[in-house]
């Protein structure tokens, strides 16, 4: 099923798309889009708290996703065992399962959905989704690794959010 999800995704392609879309992948590289968001967040005093907590899920769900779970199933990338599978950008170096990209733009976009008036939220669940497609349409996920990536994002994101709040309540108690 995953390969026949691919195989349309492919006959989706067009001249603009192929031009476009890796553009849009490339904004989750290293998760940078979200670290530059996560550095403003913390130097605006306003925003420190949604910085901390972004913070805080990115690193679990860098170490989670991309150090631990990606070398424990070490799942061979799609173009790597389907012929005629048309790759967009160049080769990973790493394992597909789960989408690293997927998972750190959902991290970060719900706990910018959770904590930020919800425009900024939206805004940022939009470029998180088209992050997360633009992996299916380069070529370099299969439908599961980016699911995967949304479930555990959204999870790590929901536990910082709650993890911080409480600790921040506890904070409060005690003074």
């Amino acid at each position: 099923m995953e390969i026949h999800i691919l195989d349309m995704i492919q006959n989706l392609r067009t001249p603009i798309g192929d031009v476009v879309v890796p553009l849009i992948t490339r904004l989750g590289d290293a998760g940078i889009i979200w670290i530059i968001l996560t550095v403003l967040l913390l130097i605006i005093p306003k925003t420190r708290k949604t910085g901390v907590i972004m913070m805080a899920a990115l690193l679990v769900d860098v170490l989670l996703c991309n150090v631990f779970i990606k070398n424990l199933v070490a799942r061979t990338r799609p173009y790597e065992v389907i012929d005629g599978l048309k790759l967009l950008i160049e080769k990973q170096s790493d394992y597909s399962f789960p989408s690293g990209h997927t998972g750190s733009s959902f991290a970060s976009a719900i706990v910018l959905w959770k904590e930020l008036p919800r425009k900024y939220g939206v805004m940022a669940l939009i470029v998180a989704v088209l992050i997360a497609y633009s992996r299916l349409y380069v070529g370099v996920h299969y439908p599961s690794d980016v699911l995967a990536g949304v479930v555990i994002g959204t999870v790590l994101a929901l536990v910082s959010v709650w993890l911080v709040k409480k600790i921040q309540g506890q904070k409060k108690l005690v003074k």
